[in-house]
């Protein structure tokens, strides 16, 4: 059995990175096949989405605590492989990171980074000052494997020199597992509605209310449709998640007072368990219009291909590599009245079942596992001196 630390938070916060911890450590643990040992520091640094990568004094000291943690799993276990989330192209973060590797690198003979938010090395070529990518090259560069979520994202395993780099797509735990007894017929009954009868379309934005989440775009894009003569349908907005800040929320309900907006918009503020599965389940469309400059591979897509619905969204970095090819519902990010149109043409479409398939196909937590641990397992040669690579 190959042993392997895990130095990475598992929720809360709850996101899309997090997430992906959780099922590795979870999944590990659970199936001993896979061949993987694994420890887990869970190092948490934020207490709610809003603290995420801000600098704190405390988190100085939380970063030593869960260093030593490490380094005593590490002399106890033996352990010679260390799994690392990298952080986004941001300074704070990656100052964070800088001592963690300042710690602990010297201490395991290999590295794994998983790529979960992507950008950091165009940022690092672009942005960054002198300092920061000496500091960057002398800590962080030479990972034995650099594990990203799409081809588009590979950018950042090639500034770090990764020796050698995995394409492993994200994934989520199967929300409709009865979905063709249970929720299929549902979804084909109200596209029939939609198709013969018209009426209003239930569109769900489902992510941190960021700008550039793309939650202002969604309003617009609203707005624009329903002002078009489009087959009888009207689109109702909901959004679902929290803030980043109260300025951004009072723009985001001032804007929604409009004449255009009106009685089309509701907040229902963060959502989890029961609540965000109803808001699934009761969305006929979801509209994801990012240009998020660490977007990964964003969960809420997969939970909306899982549970049948079609999506709008961006041809942000990898995001056109989760869809299947020549999907529709695609637009340049910031154009509103692209995205609007797109609304029109995917809500009336079959797309949802058959993005529906695609997940299933590509995006379930058994074959993210399989593929992790074949990826892990590479970094170690096996007894016999050979490592046959990810």
């Amino acid at each position: 059995m190959m042993k392997l630390l895990v130095f990475a938070h598992v929720p809360p916060p709850h996101h899309g990175q997090s997430q992906m911890v959780q099922y590795l450590v979870d999944g590990l643990r659970a199936h001993p096949e896979l061949g993987i040992e694994v420890f887990h520091v869970d190092a948490r640094f934020s207490d709610g989405l809003q603290d995420v990568g801000a600098a704190r004094g405390g988190k100085v000291l939380q970063l030593f605590r869960y260093g030593l943690q490490a380094l005593r799993m590490r002399w106890r276990h033996g352990i010679r492989t260390l799994y690392y989330v990298p952080s986004p192209p941001a300074r704070t973060p990656l100052l964070r990171d800088w001592m963690i590797f300042a710690l602990l690198r010297p201490w395991f003979r290999h590295r794994v980074y998983h790529w979960e938010a992507a950008g950091l090395g165009e940022w690092l070529e672009t942005r960054a000052t002198p300092w920061e990518r000496l500091g960057s090259r002398c800590l962080l560069h030479g990972p034995d494997l650099s594990i990203v979520l799409a081809e588009a994202n590979r950018r950042d395993a090639e500034v770090f020199r990764s020796v050698h780099t995995a394409v492993v797509p994200n994934a989520i735990a199967d929300p409709c597992p009865g979905f063709e007894s249970d929720l299929g017929p549902v979804r084909r009954a109200r596209l029939d509605e939609l198709r013969s009868r018209g009426g209003t379309v239930r569109v769900l934005f489902l992510a941190l209310n960021s700008r550039d989440k793309g939650l202002f775009d969604a309003l617009e894009a609203i707005a624009l449709a329903n002002a078009a003569d489009g087959a009888g349908l009207r689109f109702h907005l909901t959004v679902a998640g929290a803030f980043p800040d109260p300025a951004l929320e009072q723009e985001f309900r001032e804007r929604c007072r409009r004449p255009d907006l009106a009685d089309a918009v509701t907040h229902a503020g963060f959502v989890s368990g029961p609540a965000k599965s109803a808001a699934w389940r009761q969305a006929d469309l979801f509209l994801f219009p990012t240009y998020y400059a660490s977007e990964g591979q964003p969960v809420s897509l997969i939970e909306a291909m899982a549970h049948g619905i079609p999506a709008v969204t961006t041809r942000w970095r990898g995001i056109p590599e989760m869809l299947p090819a020549g999907y529709p519902g695609l637009t340049a990010p910031q154009d509103p009245h692209a995205l609007a149109a797109r609304l029109r043409t995917v809500a009336l479409s079959e797309e949802g079942l058959a993005l529906r398939r695609h997940f299933q196909a590509h995006f379930t937590v058994e074959r993210y596992l399989a593929r992790m641990a074949a990826a892990i397992r590479s970094v170690e040669p096996r007894a016999d001196g050979h490592s046959p690579g990810p």
